[in-house]
């Protein structure tokens, strides 16, 4: 059977890696962009920097700086809006996965028109809009490499997966030196966020040999460097390593899927607004304890990739180090129960059913290797708490 692999048509990687955004966008035929990002990264200067670059370069960019972390169909309105008023020919994502998800949902409504529930899997978003030219500002969602964004409903407390070739950027610029100024509550969530990227990748039924080969190295990269990077944030050699990392476990999980994490992550975030990392790593260890029955090896194999077993260790010695190392690093990075976050406890277990079902009817559970009923996703839940 064949793996179809889709990328950006041109990965810049590298310390510096976004000061070569005006030679990018002369080799896409891009003249008139749209800085789609937050607030965070104007004050911070990252938007401005850019600016500069590209005015040296008689470019000139205008900012929209109103995207929200865990974006909603409320927040996009405005950037629609936006990119629909300018005579824009592409749009620069600039920062975390939250801009990024931002910049994809607009640049299709921009172009399309509709609302955001109809490009909602299972549709398949073939249709391409406004360029994209991601700049990463965070090493964890790899949203610079997928067909992915995550858009969440007000009205149903629904985080949305849409998927498609048309949410792909044609351009990524994966500069580490960005994310040296990020706090380590973000560098934590992030990183995590990667792992389980790789993870599910992994052992995925979707997985291929080639997402293997991605998920597998961004393992190698990210175990060993996350502590590094969570308690230096100038460590440039750990933050290069998780940067790298994130952008192949994002390669990864664009063309194996991701799995039962992150279907039943999305409800958490959605109802109770948790960011999308810090429920990925809340969930991480217990669906794996839940999941290694149904996949040994797989299991086995990554507790190698990141380090904390040997070629010599069996695959059930492997799978117990690899449970105690996420139940660990869950610990030294300070990872909260739901009930440690501050969610309210009634309206957690209230919830529990609903959010079983949107986890379903995501899709991602059915990669897993061990398949879920929804009374197994609310016992997991129940297992958080």
């Amino acid at each position: 059977m064949s793996t179809q692999v889709i990328l950006p048509r041109i990965m810049q990687i590298g310390e510096n890696a976004s000061q070569d955004i005006p030679v990018v966008m002369t080799n896409l035929g891009c003249k008139r962009p749209l800085i789609i990002t937050d607030k965070m990264m104007v004050k911070l200067g990252y938007a401005a920097a850019i600016q500069a670059r590209l005015a040296a370069h008689d470019i000139q960019a205008e900012v929209f700086d109103e995207t929200v972390p865990e974006p909603t169909v409320a927040s996009i309105q405005a950037g629609v809006a936006k990119a629909r008023g300018g005579d824009y020919d592409c749009i620069i994502a600039l920062g975390g996965g939250s801009p990024i998800d931002s910049a994809k949902a607009i640049a299709i409504l921009a172009k399309h028109g509709g609302e955001m529930r109809d490009y909602k899997f299972p549709r398949i978003v073939v249709e391409s809009g406004l360029p994209i030219i991601a700049v990463p500002t965070t090493a964890g969602t790899g949203s610079e490499v997928t067909r992915v964004t995550i858009i969440a409903d007000e009205k149903t407390d629904e985080k949305m997966l849409c998927v498609g070739i048309g949410f792909m950027p044609v351009a990524a610029l994966i500069d580490f030196s960005l994310t040296l100024s990020l706090p380590p509550r973000i560098t934590a969530d992030t990183g995590i966020d990667a792992l389980t990227h790789a993870m599910e990748a992994y052992v995925s039924k979707k997985a291929s040999l080639y997402s293997d080969c991605q998920a597998l190295q961004a393992m190698r990269l990210i175990a060993p460097n996350l502590r590094r990077a969570y308690h230096d944030g100038a460590d440039k050699t750990a933050r290069e390593a998780m940067m790298l990392g994130s952008t192949l476990a994002g390669v990864a999980f664009s063309n194996a899927s991701v799995a039962l994490v992150h279907g039943m992550s999305r409800p958490i975030g959605a109802h109770f607004h948790v960011p999308h990392g810090l429920s990925n790593a809340m969930l991480l260890p217990s669906v794996t304890a839940f999941s290694i029955p149904a996949a040994v090896e797989r299991y086995a194999d990554c507790a190698r990739a990141m380090g904390v077993a040997t070629a010599a260790d069996s695959n059930e010695v492997a799978n117990t180090k690899l449970l105690a190392e996420l139940r660990a690093l869950n610990d030294e990075l300070q990872v909260p129960s739901p009930a440690q976050f501050g969610i309210d406890r009634e309206q957690f277990f209230t919830q529990l059913e609903v959010m079983a079902e949107q986890a379903l009817a995501s899709g991602s559970p059915n990669n897993n290797p061990r398949v879920p009923s929804a009374d197994e996703i609310i016992e997991i839940y129940k297992q958080l708490w």
